[in-house]
């Protein structure tokens, strides 16, 4: 073997090395061998996905009081969102300034995506299409708010013009006109709450879940046009654990 080959085989190796031991991001899918199973043993930093006993999506069922109290939504109208195509899902990042109050705490509205179908379950349903709006509060937790939507007779048409922008290849697209997320949310804001975690790697735990409990509505259509571009979106259900899940 001469010098040359010689170091780029050495270099390979340690690449190799690298990407297993938690030095940097792995690959992550859906399916096989990369899939949800096997999280847990791509990284060492996502061996929560494994090990964590606090992990998202569930199935709600035997919600109790809690003594939750209404979430208070302060979003603003946005002008010109990035709409990026992740490899994952579709994601619209949104403008500083917009955020919801959990609790008494505040959390930070940063972007919201989506999956088809629900990852998380209603008495062991799915919905057709949930949009996980994702917070960040100041000391660093986040807090996911759950949009439901369910197959109708027409499209949803303030998804349209977000469905209309999308890339359906890795990449980003801005929306040129403006995007009123308030629009995206039911009338009815109840929910149910629990904690959990990101249903994807590195799974971090110590995320606040709401669950809007009334669903929206997305025409067949948009439901394909979304699963086209990705057909697997969702992680499985994972045990509670002994958590216990609020409604209000």
């Amino acid at each position: 073997m001469n010098k040359s080959w010689l170091i780029l085989a050495i270099v390979s190796v340690i690449s190799g090395c690298a990407s297993m031991g938690g030095g940097q991001e792995s690959r992550w899918s859906y399916i096989g061998d990369t899939g949800p199973a096997h999280w847990g043993t791509l990284n060492d930093k996502y061996a929560l996905c494994s090990d964590g006993k606090s992990q998202s999506p569930v199935n709600i069922a035997g919600a109790h009081g809690m003594g939750l109290t209404a979430i208070e939504f302060s979003y603003a109208t946005a002008q010109n969102l990035e709409i990026v195509n992740n490899g994952h899902t579709i994601q619209v990042n949104y403008p500083a300034g917009s955020y919801v109050v959990l609790t008494g705490k505040r959390f930070d509205l940063l972007q919201f995506h989506f999956h088809s179908p629900s990852e998380n379950k209603i008495e062991g349903e799915h919905a057709d299409l949930v949009a996980h709006l994702v917070h960040k509060a100041a000391d660093g937790q986040l807090g996911v708010i759950a949009v439901l939507f369910v197959v109708g007779a027409e499209e949803n048409a303030i998804l349209s013009p977000v469905w209309a922008a999308m890339p359906l290849t890795k990449g980003s697209s801005n929306l040129a006109q403006a995007f009123d997320i308030n629009a995206l949310l039911p009338e009815d804001k109840g929910y149910y709450n629990f904690s959990g975690s990101l249903t994807t790697p590195p799974c971090s735990e110590n995320v606040n879940w709401n669950v809007l409990s009334t669903r929206g509505e997305v025409s067949q259509a948009q439901i394909n046009a979304f699963t086209q571009i990705f057909p697997n979106s969702i992680r499985p259900v994972q045990p509670l654990n002994g958590r216990m899940i609020g409604a209000f």
